[in-house]
């Protein structure tokens, strides 16, 4: 079971990335996977996730109107489409598993213990 994330990079504010969270040993299918992140000297913070049976997404608020989750089920793969980024979404992003319940009753991002290696996001001009 193994989750690998990808597409962070440099970017100047307003501008924008798509993350990439591939699966590999098992099918999303059943699942529900999001996105953290943690910015030095900080806490990690869930960004997004997304039940991926039926596509139920949860949002922090100040990622919302701007960041998109989406899931490819035939490439076994979420996506977190950022736009208008901003300096303080600076961190390194993870995937990982997510407890399912709590992203439909739009509880947030729970962790259940796979996750991906991280992939750093910078907004910088």
């Amino acid at each position: 079971v193994q989750l690998q994330a990808s597409g962070g990079g440099l970017v100047q504010p307003g501008g924008s990335l798509r993350l990439s969270c591939a699966a590999s040993g098992f099918t999303l299918d059943h699942y529900a996977i999001g996105w953290f992140r943690q910015a030095p000297g900080k806490e990690r913070e869930g960004v997004s996730c997304i039940s991926i049976s039926d596509g139920r997404t949860y949002y922090t608020d100040s990622v919302k109107g701007r960041f998109t989750i989406s899931r490819d089920n035939a490439k076994n793969t979420v996506y977190l489409q950022m736009n208008s980024l901003k300096p303080k979404d600076t961190a390194v992003y993870y995937c990982a598993s997510v407890r399912k319940q709590r992203v439909i009753y739009g509880s947030g991002c729970s962790p259940t213990g796979y996750w991906g290696q991280g992939t750093q996001v910078t907004v910088s001009s």
